[in-house]
């Protein structure tokens, strides 16, 4: 096994002798009193990488950890590892118990390796464990962990050296991603990182400040990085990913997205990941028999895929990374994840004369411009008649009449070409594509029965959320359209209900019409009729994900997230009974801003109430400053969802 270099082992080891002993360190380090809302604090957590000229990384990592309370003690009684066999191998090296009475014990246990616990993805992770066994408040946990190899598995042709297969996939170059946050305090995190001084390295750091230092060391070059006194990382309701708000360090040898773009282009290709086989390509063009333009075989081979390849990632053996499973295993086995789907369609466009790649992009956080891999998911560009490549996502849009999921608006993406790529990001999404719509009109008698109907009709993303009320059986969609409706009112009963062809769901918008009946909707008294209508009150709140956000904040720190950019148009009629009087309407004020937008209220003739609101959610990530309108625009909503129509006999 590779040793580390005696100068890497007193760098690694500095933070240790600045103190007389480990014990000082421990009973320095504080307690419950001292961090109060923690179960542990990391006294130190070091790590040194020394990377070779092949990519073959070597890491050594030290940590030292105090036991503030009893369920930090919960916690930590076993130590635990992940990795992938194909791309890492790791040990646990060393477990010691520093006792708080200054006793210490070297756990002697056995390390375990075994298949980790897996959902929808089984490539074959597994995870080495030691059992440390009870701890107490105040014991200290010193852990030292080995690691060569890479977080990534790729595919790798056959050779005798075992090191081979955990060089990374771009041969020669380095990359890691190094969050200096936690959700835990930590007192000083260091990052020692060792390459040959032929290897250019770019590095970032972002949202904080690092104390960093650059050293020579015969034929290499040696980056310390250094943060002390970590407080665990702010939460708030909705938050963007803590990885776009938080201390992060970003490095890579690699000169430039263009490079890492050409790299996946042609790994894949040299695979031979997309070229289709003879079953494809007949399969391909019986599909787009009925197809007269560009678009529309476009739209049919990304609907075919997204609806008919299961996604379920099983263990396919080397190349389960960046590489493309081929058309061949993907067409006779559908079923996979992201890449494979993406792969698929690649070989469909292809077979049907298309010029199409695959991408990289990264879902639920953002890219920032460090060519290191900052990678989630795989998607597919078609490049169309015009020069313009287009974004397909078959993985995001099952049951979805977009090609390319707008609820990833916003989100950074690598292409792979010939040539090579700039990192790129998705653009906002206009909200009147994602509308949701919904006319009613009722009538209210002086018992308090309400009949009526309503019809909604939704597009884009807002589409596809209402269309979940047809998922599962095809014999429980009755029920679940009764569900929408008894949301309103336990009284509900159906009378009526039609909708479009939900097997149909690329030819037009999604549209249900209810016909519907309450009795004792209102409360009826001696001297007043209380209610609210019906539209206003709430119905297919599915399709409006903003109602469910936590408005209790009235500023926020960090970005926030919708799930998509939305638009949504309410208007209902209700005819009213006999009255004398209707005390003051409920009204909202206006929202106006660039990306958020509210306007609603009633108006009142004679015994025709009627009741609109319009709601516009521009895009799905904003900034900390555009919550007060976005939290305006939410609360009027359910400001009126909330308030009473008086009525006056």
């Amino acid at each position: 096994m590779k040793k580390i270099s005696i100068m890497m082992a007193m760098l690694f080891f500095a933070l240790i002798l600045q103190a007389q002993n480990m014990q000082d360190l421990i009973a320095k380090a504080g307690d419950s009193k001292t961090f109060p809302k923690s179960d542990v604090v990391v006294i130190f957590d070091s790590t040194s990488v020394e990377m070779q000229a092949t990519g073959l990384s070597y890491y050594q990592m030290h940590k030292l950890v105090k036991i503030l309370t009893l369920q930090g003690a919960k916690q930590n009684h076993i130590v635990k590892v992940g990795y992938d066999p194909l791309s890492a191998y790791v040990e646990i090296q060393k477990v010691i118990i520093h006792k708080a009475n200054g006793d210490t014990k070297t756990i002697e246990n056995p390390v375990l390796d075994y298949a980790a616990p897996a959902r929808a993805i089984y490539w074959g992770a597994r995870e080495k464990m030691i059992e440390v066994g009870r701890l107490e408040p105040g014991d200290a946990l010193e852990i030292i962990t080995f690691k060569k190899g890479y977080t990534y598995a790729l595919l790798q042709g056959a050779s005798d050296d075992d090191n081979d297969k955990y060089i990374p996939p771009m041969r020669g170059h380095f990359y890691d991603i190094v969050p200096f946050w936690s959700n835990e305090p930590i007192l000083e995190k260091t990052y020692v990182l060792s390459i040959p001084k032929d290897k250019m390295l770019q590095y970032e750091i972002f949202y904080g400040e690092l104390t960093s230092k650059l050293q020579f060391q015969g034929e290499r070059i040696e980056y310390i990085f250094t943060k002390r006194n970590i407080m665990p990382a702010e939460r708030e309701s909705g938050m963007v990913s803590k990885n776009n708000v938080n201390t992060k360090l970003l490095m890579s040898t690699s000169p430039d997205w263009y490079a890492k773009g050409k790299w996946f282009y042609t790994v894949n290709e040299d695979y031979d990941a997309f070229t289709p086989t003879q079953e494809v390509q007949e399969f391909v063009n019986e599909l787009l028999k009925g197809s007269k333009t560009e678009l529309d075989s476009i739209s049919v081979l990304t609907h075919w895929v997204a609806d008919n390849m299961r996604y379920s990632g099983i263990s396919m053996g080397e190349g389960e990374g960046f590489t493309l499973h081929n058309a061949e295993m993907n067409f006779t086995d559908r079923c996979g994840v992201c890449k494979d789907k993406a792969s698929l369609l690649i070989s469909f466009l292809r077979a049907a004369g298309f010029e199409s790649y695959a991408a990289m992009t990264m879902a639920g956080e953002r890219i920032d411009d460090v060519p290191a891999d900052q990678f989630n998911h795989s998607v597919t560009v078609v490049k169309r008649r015009n020069g313009d490549y287009q974004l397909l996502d078959p993985t995001w849009v099952p049951g979805v009449r977009e090609l390319w999921s707008s609820a990833e608006q916003q989100q950074g993406y690598l292409m792979g070409l010939p040539d090579g790529a700039d990192l790129m990001y998705t653009p906002i999404s206009p909200p009147e594509n994602h509308y949701v719509r919904i006319n009613g009109k009722s009538k209210l008698d002086k018992a308090g029965l309400l009949k009526g109907s309503f019809t909604i009709t939704a597009e884009g993303q807002s589409d596809a959320s209402v269309r979940r009320v047809f998922s599962g059986l095809r014999t429980e969609w009755d029920k679940n359209l009764e569900k929408e409706l008894l949301n309103l009112h336990p009284n509900a009963r159906l009378t009526k209900v039609t909708h479009t062809d939900n097997d149909k769901y690329l030819e037009e918008p999604v549209s249900i019409t209810y016909h519907y009946e309450i009795p004792d909707y209102a409360f009826v008294g001696a001297n007043e009729i209380i209610f609210t209508p019906p539209m206003a009150s709430g119905v297919f709140k599915r399709a409006m994900a903003h109602l469910y956000t936590n408005t209790a904040a009235e500023n926020k720190k960090f970005g926030f997230k919708d799930r998509c950019s939305r638009l949504v148009e309410i208007n209902e009629e209700v005819e009213l009974p006999k009255y004398d009087e209707a005390l003051p309407l409920p009204t909202a004020d206006k929202v106006s801003s660039e990306y958020v937008s509210f306007d609603g209220g009633y108006e009142l003739n004679g015994k025709k109430l009627q009741f609109s609101e319009t709601i516009s959610l521009g895009k799905r990530v904003y900034e900390a400053e555009e919550w007060p309108e976005y939290r305006q625009a939410v609360l009027n909503q359910n400001h009126f969802a909330d308030q009473k129509i008086i009525l006056k006999k």
